[in-house]
């Protein structure tokens, strides 16, 4: 399955100039957790997530007009439509996120994947089990360091164990 099959086309985006209230409309109206923060040319620059609105933003007194560049988490990583999902889960596993942008040749965002994304992909792709969606969940979720690779699936380490959510 490539990344181009699994993510939500026409992803909501918001540029750095917009407010924290604008995100959270975005959010509220598209029914989505994060907006990708874009520049001038839409390319990927950052992401703000709902938890930024609440962490970054009401809990440090910042008010609804707080701009998006003093909120949004600098993008480190972006994958591309033509992706394996494989590779896709690899790199929100290894930087720990739970969404990741999928953009296009110049950079323009295109899509964007999530972790939910991921688990139901389960459904509708036999290739995708649930013991590798609880793998990519444990290594996105544990501290840096702690996580086992796709390698350890494969070497039976986690043979027996049932998924847990």
């Amino acid at each position: 399955m490539r990344a181009r099959d699994l993510m939500p086309k026409d992803p909501a985006v918001c540029r750095r100039e917009h407010t924290a209230r604008d995100a959270a409309r975005v959010m509220r109206d598209r029914d989505c957790g994060c907006v990708p923060i874009v520049d001038d040319a839409g390319s990927v620059v950052g992401i703000v997530t709902d938890r930024d609105l609440a962490v970054r933003a009401i809990a440090s007194g910042k008010d609804s007009t707080t701009k998006l560049n003093d909120l949004m988490t600098p993008v480190a990583a972006c994958c591309g439509p033509d992706d394996d999902l494989r590779d896709v889960e690899q790199k929100m596993a290894e930087l720990q996120i739970r969404r990741i942008p999928i953009v296009d040749a110049a950079g323009r965002c295109v899509g964007i994947i999530s972790q939910a994304d991921i688990a139901r992909s389960a459904a509708t792709d036999s290739s995708v089990t649930d013991q590798e969606i609880a793998l990519v969940v444990e290594q996105i979720s544990q501290p840096a360091g702690r996580g086992r690779t796709r390698a350890d699936i494969g070497n039976g380490i986690d043979e027996g164990i049932a998924p847990q959510f």
